[in-house]
């Protein structure tokens, strides 16, 4: 039975190098698998990887706007995934590259000002492997929390992904095989099985 196509969908991914899929052999990504997995469901998907390594919230909130407007054209179906944080807790000449306050500042207007213009979810940072740091770890748990605060206020669907690849052995052990940070294949699969089984995905790709 040939599956029916449904009306063209273009996404936006905007991000970190998690969203760009560094470190994956395959180029794919957990943003790149989503969307093949929700074309075979029969939908018909336009994906842009708008990942960009050691972007901070800050990055994002400068760049977001102008790099997404000009992929989706109000004429089409246009929707976006942000997914980011984890820079914004990293220690650089003694502090964090983006303060606590300014991480959930810089996440609020973003996410306010996407949701008037486009359907929106948000994906919260993924661990790093050298978790023997347990400052940093504290840090971006309490960082994801707030967030999924600011998504809850904002009726952004949020998914909470810290505390699952954390537990991950595929996830942390090839981390740790790789550059200490960026998982392989397996575990950039392992992050799309969990945002194809969120029901906030789900609701915007049901099976056919």
């Amino acid at each position: 039975m040939e599956l029916q196509h449904l009306p063209e969908v273009r996404i936006c991914f905007v991000g970190d190098s998690f969203v760009n899929g560094t470190g994956d052999q395959e180029c794919l990504g957990w943003t790149g698998r989503v969307s093949a997995n929700a074309n075979k469901k029969g939908y018909d998907i336009t994906y842009y990887n708008l990942g960009i390594r050691r972007d901070t919230s800050t990055d994002i909130s400068k760049r977001w706007l102008q790099e997404v407007s000009l992929r989706l054209p109000k004429e089409y179906d246009g929707r976006v995934v942000f997914s980011f944080g984890l820079n914004d807790t990293t220690v650089e000449n003694s502090k964090t590259r983006v303060d606590l306050a300014d991480s959930l500042k810089n996440a609020h207007e973003i996410l306010s000002e996407a949701q008037k213009l486009y359907p929106v979810l948000m994906i919260g940072p993924a661990p790093y492997a050298e978790q023997e740091d347990p400052q940093r770890k504290q840090r971006t748990t309490d960082l994801s929390k707030q967030y999924a605060l600011i998504c809850k206020e904002l009726n952004v669907p949020y998914l909470d992904v810290f505390p699952i690849l954390g537990k991950s052995n595929i996830w942390i052990n090839e981390a740790r095989a790789n550059d200490g940070v960026h998982p392989r294949a397996a575990g950039y699969t392992e992050f799309a099985q969990i945002v194809e089984n969120w029901d906030a995905w789900l609701n915007w790709f049901p099976l056919t």
